[in-house]
């Protein structure tokens, strides 16, 4: 490792006030990330119903925010070179509430184009956060990693636990469960505009720039990282769009049906924050790939075995595989690269084309489903993926870098 190389191993933050301020934007944009998206799943039926959509339309719902991050995730570091990363986070902040009020405004029409605008904005919170708590927390990326991580977990799982509820309250049923996380935009907003007023522009690739990169996409660890972040993309984004579905239909009512996704998401917090921390003290992350999937066939068999007296055993498992998954992710950026412009590089791709991969998921799962009457078939989708998964994990855990650095040459 050369003198360039970060360490990731956790030091002590310096909790200053205007340290403690910007560690508290960064939550409140990681608080609005995920609630968006992780609401629609308990109330699709209710979208189908009023809105006369098939199981393959609906299914959209989920994928299109993928295709937007597919779309914009080259784009953003270019734009926040121009505008820095603070303004950047801003504004992202004010499109994902107007694409949030969109939404839930109207028709199909307006349902696609504010989900579309949304999955815009969130897609440069998913690219910019890592960046800019690499820039800013360069002594602990581990720690603030886990930290949003947990941080978009923790409403993502409050999301999906109220929004069947926020649907039965009132006469505006799942437009108002959709719109009411525009409030949480806002205030994310609000907390960040301080870091807008007294930063400069800053630069999307941090202080410190190293050489260009190689080009990664010769780089078959590059792939494995991209490829780990997509499939486990995959499992994520359809099981919000559809397991509380499946769970519904299996005699489940939808108020539970969401607890019970509700449940996947809470289970997930502790992980999200132990495992990069966990990651960035180990050369091989390897192992860590073999126990997530482990635990991840013992959650999802569980589903697929049709056993819902354990229904909540199950959704805990997959909580703690998802979680754990996410988390390693995210430290492939900077584990697997030598500087912040080559992890910059990195992200980019794996988000691009790894979202792009994510986004079939849940359209496939509706499609299998319309096609065959039955979960069975959808259900496989999951056991499938999670094979490749492992696969994708073995060579992105390997204790290698995606171009090497001078002594690895040497």
């Amino acid at each position: 490792m050369d003198a360039n190389t970060p360490s990731y191993r956790t030091k002590k933050l310096d909790l200053k006030p205007a340290t403690l301020l910007l560690l508290l934007g960064v939550v409140f944009i990681a608080f609005s990330l995920r609630s968006p998206l992780t609401s629609v799943g308990p109330v699709i039926s209710r979208i189908m119903e009023d809105l006369s959509i098939s199981g393959t339309v609906a299914g959209f719902l989920t994928t299109i925010p993928l295709l937007a991050f597919a779309a914009v995730s080259p784009l953003v570091p270019k734009i926040a070179d121009r505008i820095g990363m603070a303004r950047s986070l801003f504004i992202a902040l004010l499109l994902l509430t107007i694409g949030i009020v969109i939404r839930s405004s109207g028709g199909t029409g307006l349902l696609i184009a504010g989900t579309f605008l949304l999955g815009v904005a969130i897609a440069f919170g998913n690219v910019l956060l890592p960046g800019f708590v690499k820039m800013n927390f360069p002594m602990q990326v581990g720690l603030m990693t886990g930290l949003y991580t947990v941080s978009m977990n923790l409403f993502a799982g409050l999301a999906a636990g109220v929004s069947a509820p926020l649907a039965s309250a009132t006469s505006l049923g799942w437009r108002l469960s959709l719109g009411v996380w525009a409030m949480l935009a806002v205030i994310a907003a609000i907390v960040w505009l301080p870091q807008v007023v007294k930063r400069p522009v800053l630069d999307a690739s941090g202080p410190v720039k190293g050489p260009a990169p190689r080009p990664l996409w010769k780089s078959p660890l590059a792939w494995g990282v991209t490829f780990f972040m997509g499939l486990q993309s995959v499992m994520f984004f359809t099981t919000a769009a559809w397991v509380p579905e499946v769970l519904t239909d299996r005699g489940m009512d939808a108020e539970r049906a969401g607890w019970m996704f509700s449940l996947v998401q809470f289970s997930q917090i502790p992980f999200t924050f132990m495992i990069p921390i966990i990651a960035g003290r180990m050369k091989d992350q390897r192992l860590l790939v073999i126990l997530i999937t482990v635990i991840y066939l013992a959650g999802y068999g569980g589903l697929f075995s049709g056993n819902m007296s354990a229904a909540p055993l199950w959704m805990i498992l997959m909580g703690i595989s998802g979680g754990a998954s996410f988390g390693l992710a995210m430290m492939f950026f900077t584990l697997r690269t030598n500087t912040p412009s080559e992890a910059a590089s990195l992200s980019g791709m794996a988000q691009s084309v790894g979202y792009l991969l994510a986004a079939a998921g849940p359209v496939l799962f509706g499609a299998f489903h319309d096609l065959s009457g039955k979960w069975t078939v959808s259900l496989g989708l999951f056991l499938v993926t999670i094979i490749l998964l492992f696969l994708a994990g073995l060579k992105a855990g390997k204790d290698e870098k995606t171009v090497p650095d001078e002594s690895d040459l040497s």
